[in-house]
């Protein structure tokens, strides 16, 4: 960047672009420092939940491996490709400064019965609703981390535009009007002396 000559009107536009750049940069790091804080939040929770997952998972398995040896592996089978899909999930987006992060929304009314009660037994049920809430656990987990990772592109390029403010834009500006502020006072004393000079010859005339 080169500088600016040294006029009153560059002197004007060199101090309002120091303050525009200096509350970009304050705006920018706030910015910053709010998504941090939503990124660290899911990130507490996103260990929860995956604690959560390998607790439920491991007792579903444990019922699942009971209802096979109990009403036999091909019948497990059969019930298990009748198991309908899901297509009550839809996934909405909210903003947090600027940034759309997902919102996984299920609509499924309860666990709905797909299998009679005929050579069932309460370990398969028992199964169903475990798997069941990893799978609602599952869809949380994704929604978290997507909106972590959403976060953490967001915060990359909010620190990238506020370090090129601190380090490039302000002391740039900062520097030009303290140069050009120095060249029109030193012009102001010489304008003033000249004046002076010229009164006292003026005077003495």
């Amino acid at each position: 960047m080169e500088f600016l000559n040294p006029t009153k009107a560059n002197f004007i536009k060199s101090k309002a672009m120091l303050d525009f750049s200096q509350k970009g940069y304050i705006l920018l790091d706030k910015k910053r420092n709010v998504l941090v804080k939503e990124i660290m939040s899911r990130i507490d929770e996103v260990e929860s939940i995956q604690k959560e997952i390998d607790t439920i998972f491991q007792e579903a398995y444990t019922s699942l491996e009971y209802s096979g040896v109990t009403m036999g592996v091909s019948h497990l089978e059969e019930i298990a490709l009748s198991v309908p899909k899901n297509e009550e999930i839809s996934v909405l987006f909210k903003s947090v400064m600027g940034v759309e992060l997902p919102v996984v929304e299920n609509r499924t009314q309860g666990i709905q019965p797909y299998y009679g009660f005929f050579r069932t037994n309460a370990a398969l049920d028992q199964t169903v609703t475990k798997m069941n809430q990893v799978k609602i656990l599952i869809y949380r987990l994704a929604e978290i981390e997507n909106a972590i990772f959403r976060l953490a592109m967001e915060i990359k390029k909010t620190s990238k535009r506020a370090n090129a403010l601190e380090k490039i834009q302000i002391p740039y500006y900062r520097e030009m009007t303290k140069k050009i502020g120095e060249v029109l006072e030193e012009k102001e004393r010489e304008d003033f002396f000249r004046l002076k000079r010229f009164a006292a010859k003026k005077e003495n005339g």
